[in-house]
């Protein structure tokens, strides 16, 4: 019997490339496997009124096309059903993909859909009302997801614009943590709350993070002086943050935070005004999600099919470089 299929489009994620979607999914889609349907969000949010639909009428999966904001929208809508998850990411930074080690190129994520390969990951709850599959952040991340949001420009070089544009205005904060009973007081640039070991774009903030352990990996990161941002940056690409000076890291499954004076929160890419009081725990093994199955490979069909792929991601990296103006 064939599984039902609803995918949720953000037509303005990222840098384009859920554009072709319905295309690829007739080229590459498994229809033996798969009945589905395609629906577009409207409004910011919609994903989630769309994922909850798509669960009350009974979808066995339900897609997030799109990039970790769009993914968090459909969670919401699903989380505490059987629904289970599936990821086509088309966004900027594609945290939770990229951790996954799900490729970026539309039509080879497709066919990870293919490969039915169901598993759980946690999710971590905010104040009893958000949900986050990868990464939150309070301090400077969650300023400049902030204004991401309004910003008319996507991808990796407009995201590394503004971290170049308001470093050096940027203060630390004092922040109280209590992290499973224990408390602590830091100042710090900004702190993270890991589920998935990256913000996106490769950018391993929490290298020892584990999708399916029960914890939270917490960083707390100082202001790095800006002579030691050439050998800080390559540990955080090298999955070897834990190395620098400025950083420090815990584990936990509960953790409450006061100070958090900008009230900002920095929730899988997208920045929420969620208040000064902070309450973040793990629920282990709590999301059902279509995983890439590393033993079976993402097999193409012929020559022309290779060259197409080939050209998508020069694409892909192209729009990450110089995005389009919208």
């Amino acid at each position: 019997m064939k599984k039902r299929m609803l995918l949720i489009v953000n037509p303005i994620s990222g840098v384009g490339r859920q554009k072709k979607i319905e295309r690829l999914l007739k080229d590459n889609l498994n229809q033996d496997l798969y009945d589905y349907e395609v629906r577009y969000t409207e409004r910011i949010h919609h994903g989630t009124d769309l994922a909850r639909q798509g669960a009350d009428e009974g979808f066995d999966i339900v897609v997030a096309v799109g990039g970790d904001g769009s993914i968090n929208d459909v969670i919401k809508g699903i989380h505490g059903t059987d629904t289970t998850l599936g990821i086509i990411p088309c966004g900027s930074g594609n945290g939770l993909a990229r951790c996954m080690k799900i490729p970026l190129t539309p039509a080879l994520a497709i066919r990870v859909l293919n490969q039915y390969n169901e598993g759980l990951i946690d999710t971590i709850t905010l104040n009893d009302k958000y949900y986050i599959a990868s990464i939150a952040g309070v301090g400077f991340d969650a300023y400049i997801a902030r204004l991401m949001q309004a910003a008319k420009l996507r991808g990796f070089s407009a995201y590394l614009n503004l971290i170049l544009r308001e470093y050096p205005s940027y203060k630390e904060k004092d922040y109280n943590l209590v992290i499973d009973g224990k408390e602590i007081r830091r100042k710090a640039w900004f702190t993270t709350f890991a589920n998935s070991n990256q913000f996106g774009y490769n950018a391993a903030i929490a290298p020892q993070a584990k999708l399916d352990d029960g914890l939270i990996d917490v960083s707390i990161v100082d202001k790095i002086p800006i002579e030691h941002v050439p050998i800080t940056g390559p540990l955080v690409y090298a999955n070897h943050f834990e190395l620098s000076q400025h950083v420090e890291m815990f584990k936990a499954h509960e953790i409450w935070v006061t100070g958090n004076v900008d009230k900002w929160v920095n929730i899988d890419g997208e920045g929420e005004n969620v208040g000064e009081e902070l309450h973040f725990v793990n629920y282990k093994q709590s999301l059902k999600i279509l995983k890439r199955d590393m033993k079976r490979p993402l097999r193409q069909r012929n020559p022309g099919e290779a060259f197409q792929l080939m050209q998508d991601q020069l694409q892909m990296v192209h729009d990450q470089l110089i995005p389009k103006k919208k």
